[in-house]
């Protein structure tokens, strides 16, 4: 509970020094250049939380009642002005995208019992949460699609781009290697099938995964060839140089080359500044293992 009421209190009071800041170091002549000012600042200055609506239940609850939950012990130590809302692929059809968006109007500290009265053999019943007020929840004009599957959990980003993005990757604004791999694989004559084709074991297959006993690891790309199979990884510079994400990444290398993986691992600095040498380790790995796989049919 002491986390929690910390990061609270954080929220409070960067809000009042960020005000205190703006009012003593701004000046204007004239009021048309202030409210010229304010309208770019507002666009510019107002953060975004974007959080994961779980299922259709905390979808309705949020456009019935107007709030969000967050367990303290995820609460954001930053302040944000609006939330945005990422619906899974537990919505079906609907999911994969944010839609909603709304301004965030005041939270309180409350305990999940208390906020969910009906579920009180819930596990985390007497665990403490964050109530988000919201005001009116409006709908983008086109929904932000998870295009090229990411995990999402809670990030920041401002209303400014939340308005503007056309999917995930543009909203975090994250390099799309992916895409960029893809497309130079199709250059040098490497078709790649969709996802909806991953079930296949010939080829190459975007977004295929691997199942073990306690998890399933998705690959960005699996190359099936003659005398083995390849695993291609896009690694994102910022995702991918944090320590726990290498430990991961290690874990995950361990575990595809005991399966008979060969795992090529692609930084985003290469991939950006040379595709083609990218592209080209993939091709001789391909050659060594005795070409691809073709379908029979």
């Amino acid at each position: 509970m002491e986390s929690g009421e910390s990061s609270l209190k954080m929220i409070k009071n960067h809000t009042k020094d960020k005000s205190r800041t703006f009012a003593r170091t701004r000046y204007f002549t004239q009021p048309q250049q202030a409210a010229r000012y304010s309208k770019v600042r507002d666009k510019i200055d107002k953060i975004v939380l974007v959080g994961v609506l779980k299922n259709r239940r905390d979808l309705n609850i949020l456009l019935a009642e107007n709030w969000y939950r967050i367990p303290m012990r995820y609460a954001p130590k930053r302040k944000f002005d609006y939330l945005a809302f990422y619906q899974p692929t537990s919505f079906g059809r609907q999911g994969k995208c944010i839609q909603y968006y709304a301004p965030v109007l005041d939270y309180k500290v409350i305990k999940r019992s208390d906020l969910l009265p009906k579920e009180l053999e819930h596990p985390r019943a007497k665990d403490y949460y964050l109530q988000i007020h919201v005001g009116k929840i409006e709908k983008l004009s086109r929904p932000i699609r998870n295009t090229i599957p990411r995990r999402i959990s809670f990030g920041f980003t401002t209303l400014n781009h939340l308005l503007k993005s056309k999917n995930i990757l543009q909203l975090y604004k994250v390099t799309p290697t992916e895409q960029m791999v893809e497309d130079g694989l199709k250059e040098v004559g490497i078709k790649v099938k969709p996802r909806s084709e991953r079930s296949s074991t010939t080829g190459a297959i975007s977004q295929y995964y691997v199942l073990s006993s306690e998890k399933r690891y998705c690959l960005d790309f699996a190359v099936f060839c003659q005398r083995g199979k390849i695993a291609i990884e896009c690694d994102n510079k910022k995702a991918h140089s944090i320590l726990a994400q290498k430990k991961k990444d290690g874990i995950k290398n361990t575990f595809l080359k005991r399966r008979g993986w060969t795992v090529i691992r692609l930084r985003e600095d290469d991939i950006v500044s040379n595709l083609k040498g990218c592209i080209k380790r993939v091709k001789n790995t391909i050659q060594k293992l005795g070409e691809i796989k073709r379908s029979k049919s």
